[in-house]
């Protein structure tokens, strides 16, 4: 069943069905990452300016916390199966203000701040993927895209306000800032425990959606979670190491700009978007998000303003349609809780930015050694366009294989 109406028409009258939960839960999905990214992209400085942290344990600290926060996924959707969803929110929450509570101390003790940051790291693994679950419980199948683009949208709007909101305070009142983040997490906590306890659900007893033939939709694709960790993996090395590429060739307050357009058609584009992507097929979504990353990458390449501009929307359109499609067909294909699912999605975007680190410090660095920057993001490219393909191929492989074993066992 399609909403009548162009997207426009359709996301207003989607808004309008909102119940109070999701209301509150699409506020709170801005409002804790504008507090998380008060004080999350400045570690660095504070465990290495102010506290005299070496690079190389900070390097450390930060790429364990970084793993922790999405591996830990799964942990948290075993603990919503288990308890519940509006507790396992509750119970994050709490580690995560804690977290933020002993930012205070570890402005003089580096111990304080290490542990303070992996709290918050412990609080969002577990929370997320009991709150996409908790806003989509019990709701229809069409009501799926507008949440969870609508959650993401508000995600990317705190992400990219946080730190320009705390950058002025973040080193001349830090213990302020902190203290503010604090109370800001308090308050959502004792908003979170106001939420209704989720209503025990239907037994999962949902079967995958078939094709024409009686495959699985999309078989011909990539699995969710193979594509989910291609997505990241790509996806991360603009993420690292377009600063270091922009900035030399234009100015930060170009880079500024650039950044803030990114984020605007981020938040804008993708409740309006969709419904048309959750239409797509599976294989179609894919051919146009990695097609999409792929030519913003090339684009890259070229190194001028209008290129760098311009590559950087085609990524950000590459981006929505990827991240969000994977997360729908995960849904689709899975028969197991929607937290589970949300779970097994964080730890292979983990996989992915984990991977994407390591091979893009070495990749860079020899880009710069030999003046050739530019051919970094040509090498990104045909990542995107390569690696999609070659693993769609091992899967199909794998997939005829078992048929014909499956075939020679009934002969």
């Amino acid at each position: 069943m399609r909403w009548p109406g162009k997207p426009r028409g359709r996301l207003r009258s989607g808004l309008a069905r909102l119940t109070a939960p999701q209301q509150f839960l699409l506020a709170g999905s801005f409002l804790i990452p504008l507090g998380s990214f008060a004080v999350l992209p400045f570690m660095s400085v504070l465990l290495h300016r102010q506290l005299g942290m070496g690079l190389g344990a900070v390097g450390i600290v930060l790429a364990v916390a970084s793993l922790t926060q999405f591996s830990g996924g799964v942990a948290g959707a075993a603990l919503a199966e288990r308890i519940g969803l509006q507790r396992t929110m509750l119970l994050a929450l709490g580690i995560r203000t804690a977290g933020f509570a002993c930012f205070l101390p570890g402005l003089r003790h580096p111990a304080a701040a290490v542990t303070a940051l992996f709290l918050v790291s412990v609080g969002a693994a577990l929370y997320l993927p009991a709150n996409k679950a908790y806003l989509i419980h019990r709701v229809e199948e069409e009501q799926r895209p507008l949440l969870l683009s609508a959650s993401g949208s508000a995600l990317n709007a705190g992400i990219a306000l946080g730190p320009l909101a705390a950058a002025p305070f973040v080193l001349s009142a830090s213990a302020g800032l902190f203290t503010a983040v604090t109370v800001l997490f308090a308050a959502i906590t004792a908003g979170h425990a106001l939420l209704p306890v989720e209503e025990p659900g239907p037994r999962a007893d949902r079967t995958v959606g078939t094709g024409r033939e009686g495959m699985p939709t999309g078989s011909a694709a990539l699995p969710p979670f193979a594509a989910t960790v291609l997505s990241l993996y790509v996806f991360m090395f603009f993420q690292h190491y377009l600063a270091l590429y922009a900035v030399p060739r234009t100015s930060t307050t170009y880079y500024g700009l650039v950044l803030a357009l990114y984020a605007l058609l981020l938040v804008v584009a993708q409740p309006l978007l969709a419904d048309r992507i959750a239409g797509l097929s599976y294989a179609r979504a894919l051919w146009l998000g990695f097609g999409a990353m792929a030519c913003g990458m090339a684009t890259l390449a070229i190194g001028d303003h209008v290129a760098i501009l311009l590559g950087s929307l085609l990524i950000c359109l590459g981006e929505i349609v990827l991240f969000f499609k994977n997360d729908l067909e995960a849904l689709a294909r899975s028969p197991r809780a929607p937290a589970v699912v949300f779970g097994r999605q964080r730890l292979a975007a983990g996989i992915g930015a984990f991977a994407s680190g390591v091979a893009g410090g070495e990749g860079y660095q020899l880009a710069e050694r030999t003046g050739r920057t530019g051919l970094f993001w040509v090498a990104v490219a045909a990542q995107c366009a390569v690696l999609p393909l070659f693993l769609a191929t091992l899967v199909r492989g794998r997939r005829q294989r078992r048929a014909q074993a499956v075939t020679d066992r009934v002969r």
